[in-house]
């Protein structure tokens, strides 16, 4: 059965190769994706091809709904978005897939039913198709060469709405020891670089040390330093204290 997230609905219209529509699971199930509708496959349904490029997200091919039309595939949602390349006659809104994907966040978050459709791989969407869309979602793509397959744009607007729906930061620390060093633990590394390397004879000449010692703080601020890399800053120059007093 599918999931109970709150989600779109991937329509697939006419899409003409079971492997495209295999590749296109695997890329919605990436993105924990598993409502995909198709709309009159060239090839019919179910289709064996596509079995292989699903690669474990076989289940949305054994859940995926048949439809004859687009309209009958859309006709229980509220608002539908069309991912098309090429401009058109047609008076759409037009959104970039971060933005669409972040709309339809809020909307699904409202309690609206959304679809995304996604035209065949020869062709892409015929006018009738994004008459019965809502609005239009273009890939800034290069203009020389517009084309994406059918798996890379479900790919694309997949990852979009796993990044409008979920709440890992964009950027981490990952690792065994990953716990960021407070400012005093900062602080205290700093006095101990300053006073080896006074002793060293660093800050010279004297007219200068001062914007030697501010430089060398700045240097430690900057440094999102975590626990265990102070203490190895640490330990190096206390080993090579020892090294030296041994010499």
């Amino acid at each position: 059965m599918p999931t109970d997230r709150p989600q779109p609905a991937f329509v697939l219209l006419r899409p003409q190769m079971g492997e495209n529509i295999g590749a296109a699971a695997r890329a919605m199930w990436n993105f924990g994706l598993d409502r995909m509708r198709l709309v009159a496959p060239r090839d019919g349904w179910p289709n064996p091809s596509a079995v292989a490029l699903a690669s474990g997200a076989g289940r949305l091919l054994d859940e995926a709904q048949l439809f004859d039309t687009t309209e009958a595939a859309i006709s229980d949602t509220t608002f539908v978005y069309a991912t098309t390349a090429r401009p058109r006659e047609l008076t759409k809104p037009v959104m970039t897939p971060e933005a669409a994907m972040s709309d339809a966040a809020a909307r699904v978050a409202r309690g609206e039913k959304v679809a995304v459709m996604f035209g065949p791989e020869r062709a892409g969407m015929e006018n009738a198709d994004i008459a019965a869309a809502s609005a239009i979602v273009s890939v800034p793509v290069n203009p020389d060469f517009p084309s994406l397959n059918l798996a890379q744009c479900v790919l694309l607007l997949g990852y979009e709405w796993r990044r409008a729906t979920s709440q890992t930061a964009p950027v981490r620390l990952k690792g065994q020891r990953t716990e960021l060093a407070e400012r005093l633990e900062v602080e205290r590394l700093g006095d101990h670089y300053e006073e080896r390397l006074a002793e060293a004879g660093f800050f010279f000449p004297e007219h200068k040390a001062e914007g030697m010692r501010l430089n060398l703080r700045n240097l430690w601020s900057r440094m999102p330093l975590t626990r265990a890399d102070v203490q190895m800053l640490h330990g190096i120059l206390r080993q090579m204290v020892r090294w030296k007093e041994r010499g």
